[in-house]
């Protein structure tokens, strides 16, 4: 019988400013990948058994009734002592993985500066800005454990936050997005393929792009295409210009900017605008400002497309609301929960997109047959983990 093991780290892509792992840091990230797929499934199997044996019956016991939303849920699951072990060696799994990627990062800095500088020095499609202020909400945590957060350096012109991030990706989601941790974009690409496959988007705007990772593929996909990605963070934007200079996407400029204010791209001047796993790093007051934002540059006809994890709905278990929201409360993801829960329907609408226009879809991230050779399409997803997202999106309508 095939076990479900996943791919070694050996298996990652090592592209040309990649962080180059010993034998001893590569053990570390194959313990910590199968480690959180035992926890996601073995261990994690137990929150529930603990939930309608020991947890729901005294609630209902104590209360008369059940749960009214996931937050009750999480207090008395809080209680348990089963979840409070599987809680305790998660969050400690995501520092590990954050102190082995920084480790190793930071051991090669010097090296690894070389090489992204390189790539860097004297080209137009990297154009940071000093005095862009961090938003405050960016700055007051560090997002899933990342010393620093996307913007933290160790000495001027850094690039270690973007190089930690990279580092460790293929372990986090145990290969799941590919040995270039570019599922994401690749799925943007396979999906816009099927809907519109004979659209070439002129200009193509990726908020929050991080390390790239995500708009390689499309840059890529559509070479003719005038291809921007923004990010708040100086760290990681140097790090992901030179990761997309090394891998061919020559074609993208790479901009520091918040994506509050756009205002130095006219109105209608992109024909797609995306994000992938980025609203739910959002604030509840700059995520509608971001959207509103992105419909004003997007021209008619354009798409905008969101991935993300589901919305919670009335359709959603409570169970599986409270599961999910696990990354809100233990793993530094204060937005997640909130936004969640937002109607992000009415959101758009509110931005200018008009409910007709509107659509959500499963997106699956297209899977690496040279790491997984027998992968099953369509696998369970893993609260976040999975190359399986819910894709929320509009085609603006014609003027």
């Amino acid at each position: 019988m095939k076990q479900d093991v996943p791919p070694p780290y050996t298996a990652v892509a090592q592209h040309a400013v990649f962080p180059q792992p010993t034998h001893d840091e590569a053990a570390r990230y194959n313990f910590l990948t199968a480690f959180n797929k035992y926890l996601s499934g073995s261990i994690g199997a137990g929150n529930r058994i603990a939930y309608d044996t020991r947890v729901l019956p005294a609630f209902q016991a104590d209360h008369g009734r059940d749960p009214q939303d996931r937050f009750e849920i999480r207090d008395a699951m809080n209680q348990d002592p089963w979840h409070r072990y599987w809680s305790a060696l998660k969050r400690n799994s995501m520092e590990m993985r954050q102190q082995n990627g920084r480790s190793i990062t930071l051991r090669q800095i010097d090296e690894l500066s070389a090489k992204v500088r390189q790539y860097n020095e004297g080209r137009e499609t990297l154009q940071l800005d000093p005095s862009l202020p961090i938003p405050h909400y960016m700055d007051v945590v560090d997002i899933h454990c990342m010393p620093g957060n996307y913007q933290g350096e160790e000495r001027p012109g850094d690039m270690s936050a973007g190089a930690n991030y990279d580092s460790g990706l293929f372990a986090t989601t145990a290969g799941g997005l590919g040995a270039l941790s570019d599922g994401g974009g690749q799925a943007l690409v396979e999906w816009v393929r099927k809907e519109r496959p004979d659209w070439k988007p002129r200009r193509i705007l990726d908020l929050g792009c991080t390390v790239g990772h995500n708009i390689v593929p499309l840059a890529l996909a559509f070479p003719d295409a005038e291809v921007i990605a923004i990010d708040t963070g100086a760290a990681v934007l140097r790090y992901a210009h030179a990761r997309a200079q090394s891998l061919g996407a020559t074609n993208i400029t790479f901009i520091q900017m918040n994506a509050e204010d756009m205002s130095r791209f006219p109105d209608g001047h992109f024909d797609w605008v995306q994000t992938t796993m980025y609203l739910h790093e959002l604030s509840g007051k700059a995520l509608p400002k971001i959207i509103a934002e992105s419909e004003r540059v997007l021209a008619p006809g354009g798409l905008m497309f969101h991935l993300e994890q589901p919305q919670y709905s009335d359709d959603m278990p409570l169970y599986e609301q409270f599961i999910r929201d696990w990354d809100a409360f233990n793993n530094n993801e204060p937005y997640w929960s909130a936004m969640h829960a937002l109607d992000l329907k009415q959101v758009m609408e509110d931005a200018g997109l008009p409910r007709d226009c509107q659509f959500t879809a499963r997106v699956l991230a297209v899977v690496d047959r040279t790491i997984f050779p027998a992968a099953a399409e369509g696998a369970e997803e893993d609260h976040g983990r999975a190359a399986a997202w819910n894709a929320y999106g509009a085609w603006k309508p014609e003027a």
